[in-house]
């Protein structure tokens, strides 16, 4: 197999800082050498690999644009030129590395106590704990101030009830990030695996994102102390969604790398499989559109992406720009993994191939963190001040 350089019909690389430069080249060949050849066996086992945990935080990959506690502290960029890169082995990699830097990381180090940060942050940081987040339960997703998990405080701390779903890693992780309804409105949590009260049950049976573990929290008077409670955290849902940003601008990055593994194979196959007189398929006009209109898409999402990186790094993003690039990547990653599924026929439903499982994942990657209809309802509010979520 031929060394993986990049799909870069723009020249973004000239656009690169050399040190992003850097970090997306060691994880691409990480992630060539470890997760590809690798990575479809666990898909079809329905399972994740925890051991890929290890060598990701000797990477520098977990708390990346984190300065202390054993961060790094990249730019935005380079964090998303990560994703890019473990996407393009598999969404359920990237998804584990989201919510472990965007909605556990991010959210302790933001808003929890000194105490949180120094028990938390170095562990999860070197890879050596697990975390997840809770804010979708079975009936409320799109609509996560309606739910229905509460926390009732009682003397020394709270008392959880509900149950959350669709939660990556919740199965594995050693703390929770959940969002409950106390007294005064929504508030944040830090709930360890331990916590009498406290269940994870893995979601079986799935067939999109099968390289990552999905379950439920499920607290039955689920008792956690006072100092559980991230002091940062804001009364209501906004803490939550700031959370919610962070992953849905790793998962914009994320769905380059899946339209770049794509379209390579998409590429490779039109240009080596031979029909019609023994002439590559390639040589189709109907072929050469499909593969031009999947390279223009890619190198708009890259352009776009990286614009709100830039504007992510110095502070001027709103969640309007994410939301739109999230949305955006979302959708052509889905519709180049079907073309490219197409241009490589029958072929291109077996596990030989990998666009057949990229577009698998993505029918889940264009729901979670918002679905593609959602943040078209967010870009439309910002866009004439007028809500239309009912």
């Amino acid at each position: 197999m031929k060394k993986f350089t990049g799909t870069d019909f723009v020249s973004l690389d000239g656009l690169l800082a050399e040190d992003e430069i850097m970090v997306r080249d060691a994880i691409r060949e990480w992630v060539e050498d470890n997760v590809i050849p690798v990575v479809d066996e666990h898909f079809q086992k329905d399972e994740f690999h925890l051991p890929w945990a290890s060598p990701l935080a000797e990477l520098g990959v977990f708390g990346a644009t984190i300065d202390g506690y054993g961060g790094q502290g990249l730019s935005s960029v380079a964090a998303g030129l990560i994703y890019q890169e473990l996407e393009r082995g598999d969404s359920g990699l990237r998804s584990f590395v989201s919510v472990m830097n965007g909605l556990v990381i991010f959210p302790i180090h933001a808003f929890g106590s000194d105490e949180q940060k120094e028990k938390f942050l170095p562990g999860l940081i070197r890879g050596e704990k697990i975390g997840c987040f809770g804010l979708t339960e079975p009936d409320f997703g799109s609509n996560p101030g309606g739910m229905l998990t509460r926390a009732d405080k009682v003397k020394g701390g709270f008392v959880l009830n509900g149950t959350k779903r669709w939660i990556t890693n919740g199965p594995i992780a050693d703390v929770a990030v959940v969002f409950a309804k106390a007294k005064d409105g929504i508030r944040g949590f830090l709930v360890e695996k331990d916590s009498e009260g406290f269940s994870a049950p893995t979601i079986k049976d799935k067939w999109s994102l099968r390289a990552s573990i999905t379950g439920e929290i499920i607290m039955e008077d689920c008792f956690v102390p006072d100092e559980s409670l991230m002091p940062g955290s804001e009364i209501g849902l906004k803490s939550a969604l700031a959370c919610l940003n962070q992953a849905r601008h790793s998962i914009a990055w994320g769905a380059i790398g899946s339209m770049m593994a794509c379209y390579e194979e998409a590429l490779e196959y039109a240009t080596t499989r031979k029909q019609f007189g023994g002439e590559p398929i390639a040589k189709h006009q109907l072929v050469q559109k499909k593969l031009s209109n999947m390279l223009t898409e890619i190198s708009k999402a890259q352009l776009l992406t990286l614009q709100v990186g830039r504007m992510k790094d110095r502070g001027t993003v709103t969640h309007a720009h994410i939301s739109m690039v999230k949305r955006n990547n979302c959708y052509w990653a889905l519709k180049i993994a079907r073309t490219a599924r197409d241009i490589l026929g029958a072929s291109g439903i077996t596990h030989e191939y990998q666009s057949g499982r990229h577009l698998l994942n993505f029918e889940s990657v264009k729901t979670y963190e918002g679905t593609h209809d959602i943040h078209h309802l967010i870009l439309g509010e910002h866009i004439t001040g007028i809500p239309a979520y009912d």
